[in-house]
């Protein structure tokens, strides 16, 4: 159960919505936030905030990148592996990552800290390659550049 606060606000965020459908992200998102991912129980809340079924709000869930429907480390890690990175050798990126962070896509590291997942685009095809950690892009990366980028936001 969300807290009075949290839905209050969701509430009012999607009476101020045109149509419930233009809040959904912004629902899913603070759910998520709360939550840590976009568990069951709020894909229920979010469609009774919605006015939706369950099943819209989880097909709405399962199209954008950002909402996880599984539990995810602290700080999310995307890399761009559109057409742009990939000939900046965003696998070389990708490998790295694996390696040093011992997981492999789609992975989370043991101590809960970075989650490590795939990008269709990130929209940075002139900082290729590029990733984000949360919300902070990146571009330009390389080997070192990475090992740099993970040690300050380990912080």
């Amino acid at each position: 159960m969300i807290p009075e606060t949290l839905k209050k606000s969701l509430t009012n965020r999607v009476q101020a919505a045109v149509t419930p459908r233009e809040a959904a992200v912004d629902v899913m998102k603070e759910l998520q936030a709360h939550y840590g991912w976009l568990t069951d129980e709020a894909v229920v809340e979010a469609a009774g905030l919605l006015g939706l079924s369950p099943l819209q709000v989880e097909e709405l869930a399962t199209f954008y990148e950002m909402i996880y429907r599984r539990p995810v480390g602290k700080k999310v890690i995307h890399v761009c592996d559109s057409i742009s990175c990939w000939c900046a050798d965003c696998d070389g990126i990708i490998e790295h990552l694996k390696k040093r962070l011992g997981v492999e896509l789609g992975g989370t590291t043991a101590d809960g800290m970075y989650t490590l997942l795939p990008c269709a685009c990130m929209g940075r095809c002139g900082d290729s390659p590029a990733m984000s950690v949360g919300d902070t892009p990146y571009g330009h990366l390389t080997p070192h550049l990475v090992d740099e980028i993970l040690e300050k936001e380990r912080g």
